[in-house]
């Protein structure tokens, strides 16, 4: 590695903290809290012995397709900087182990210059550090499904002090009273994002929220908590310190979060009714009902509470509450979401108005419904889990945030998570094309972009939500196609991302039916695209660093759940 190139690499990868010059404040609005986060992180650490289980033995051992030997011959890791290679290895001695693709060092720089401060401690990563653009809008805000890619960088880093200062700060607004017009909203919504403001005169930092009261259509935020959630298990089983979760202010939040969506109302289904707009996918593009998105955050996050709540009388009613769920939900998104080439073939045939226990077509879905397109693009080998399913209706757009988290949650079966994979390979132009990865397939237009969209247009198609191309997603991808055992498509779509991202400056999505253009709003160094990239290298070198985002299937569960008709 030339002088200059290390010399680089060395700077993008120091740690936060210690003697490093931080960049300024940026965040809030009026001093509402003097919560010292240093409270919580000044106690000290449990003595804990790291356990090998599934989620931190060598990816060696597991696989579903059984393809996957990590060390094997032929199997070259792909460089990150500052990554360990071991649990007690410390960063030094692996730092400069391999030459690094020239874009690894850039990305480490910009996403430390993302850091946000807050009474001098980093507490997240704006969404996006454009100068050139003219309106910065929302993107100086630090928002919670934003920071999970950052938080993963730093945690597979070994800079753990940054994620749980931001699981700290969003917690304590959780607590804050929210309210939009006259309306006021659960206890336990999480803040989609957060800006911190500092005032020079006085030299005060001060932090405003933004529940969903300034969001575009005003809609809360539902990931938030299943984001939050699922983040607090990383760092867990990253630190291998459980005293963080264990306190009685996460302990509560988790409570809060869940409490949320394990009541009882006049649901028949274990899914969650959403409103449009309510998750990555933030305006509006025909996904309320019960998004697929949502349903696999929110079986991800009530599995990873189950691991993390204590077992005294208010965690043990809940967890009771979670086993439950889980069961019903498994059940119900593995039979009616998930969609094959014999489904696909079933549903073609169903017979309507049936009414009775013993009814096949459950929801009356309309066989004339099923767009032309789902006959041609669906493979005889391989499925996925389809956008929504309602009362007369079914989406059968793919959607790659949903299907990746489900098989990362385990909310897909072994089975389905091949299947999954075998589609993304035998559609690679469709889904993946110039850049990695499609949000959605496909796009909507002409008289139904109109009315799904309301004429938006900033979603156009093959832009935006409506099938633009978003790097950020390459992350999941490589963490999915690594626990199925097939590396190569991760490798592959990394490569791809590689030959573009610098060069257009880690732009925040990519328009155009391959993902071949920039996209005509997009952002430049937007933060999740450089981490989302950072996180695909380093699950790439070392695939261990998948247990902090992976669930393995509940086997006591099993026979509890059936098989869908579509299993072959």
């Amino acid at each position: 590695m030339s002088e200059r190139k290390m010399e680089a690499a060395a700077v993008a990868t120091a740690p936060i903290g210690g003697g490093m010059r931080r960049e300024p404040s940026y965040a809030s609005m009026a001093e509402q809290d003097d919560f010292d986060l240093s409270r919580l992180l000044d106690k000290p650490k449990l003595n804990i012995e790291r356990q090998r289980s599934f989620d931190d033995r060598s990816m060696s051992e597991f696989s579903i397709g059984g393809n996957l030997k990590v060390g094997m011959d032929g199997y070259d890791p792909a460089y990150s900087p500052g990554i360990r290679s071991g649990f007690d290895t410390p960063l030094s001695s692996v730092r400069n182990s391999f030459d690094p693709h020239p874009i690894v060092a850039e990305a480490w720089e910009a996403l430390r210059r993302s850091v946000v401060y807050f009474k001098g401690q980093p507490v997240g990563t704006i969404a996006a550090y454009d100068h050139a653009s003219e309106e910065v809008l929302n993107y100086d805000q630090v928002f919670v499904r934003d920071f999970v890619p950052s938080a993963l960088a730093f945690l597979m880093n070994g800079e753990y002090d940054i994620v749980k200062f931001f699981l700290l700060k969003t917690l304590l607004l959780q607590g804050w009273e929210k309210k939009i017009d006259r309306f006021k909203l659960g206890e336990g919504v999480m803040p989609a994002s957060f800006k911190v403001l500092h005032d020079p005169n006085r030299d005060v930092d001060t932090i405003a929220a933004d529940f969903g009261e300034s969001a575009i259509g005003r809609v809360a935020p539902v990931d938030s908590g299943f984001w939050w959630i699922i983040l607090l298990r990383a760092y867990t089983k990253s630190t291998g310190d459980t005293s963080l979760a264990d306190t009685a202010e996460c302990q509560k939040g988790i409570r809060l979060i869940l409490s949320l969506c394990l009541s009882e109302g006049f649901d028949t289904f274990p899914t969650l009714l959403c409103a449009d707009g309510c998750c990555m996918i933030d305006r509006r593009m025909g996904v309320y009902g019960y998004p697929i998105e949502i349903q696999a955050l929110f079986f991800m996050a009530l599995k990873s509470a189950l691991s993390m709540l204590k077992h005294d009388a208010q965690g043990k009613e809940l967890i009771e509450r979670i086993v439950t769920r889980l069961q019903a939900l498994s059940y119900h998104m593995r039979s009616y979401f998930w969609l094959d080439f014999q489904q696909l073939n079933d549903i073609y045939r169903f017979k309507t108005e049936e009414y009775s226990h013993t009814a096949v077509n459950k929801f009356n879905v309309i066989p004339d419904s099923i767009p032309d397109w789902v006959f041609d693009f669906m493979p005889c080998k391989g499925g996925y889990f389809i956008g929504n399913v309602s009362p007369a209706r079914m989406d059968f757009r793919w959607f790659a945030l949903g299907n990746c988290v489900a098989i990362l949650s385990s909310l897909a079966t072994p089975e389905q998570s091949v299947a999954i994979m075998d589609l993304i390979e035998e559609r690679w132009e469709e889904l993946i094309g110039d850049m990695p990865l499609k949000i959605c397939y496909p796009a909507i237009e002409n008289h139904e972009w109109r009315i799904v969209t309301g004429c938006d247009p900033k979603n156009t198609r093959w832009s935006y939500h409506n099938g633009g191309s978003w790097p950020v997603l390459i992350w999941l991808l490589t963490a999915a196609s690594i626990k199925v055992g097939r590396p190569q498509i991760a490798r592959r779509a990394v490569d791809l991302a590689e030959s573009r991202l610098l060069k257009d400056g880690f732009p925040e999505y990519y328009d155009g039916k391959l993902g071949r253009y920039v996209g005509k709003q997009a952002r430049k160094f937007q933060t999740w695209s450089i981490a989302g990239y950072l996180v695909a290298k380093m699950l790439l070198e070392d695939p261990s660093h998948l247990g902090m985002i992976s669930l393995e299937e509940d086997r006591a569960m099993k026979p509890l759940l059936k098989r869908c008709s579509s299993w072959t």
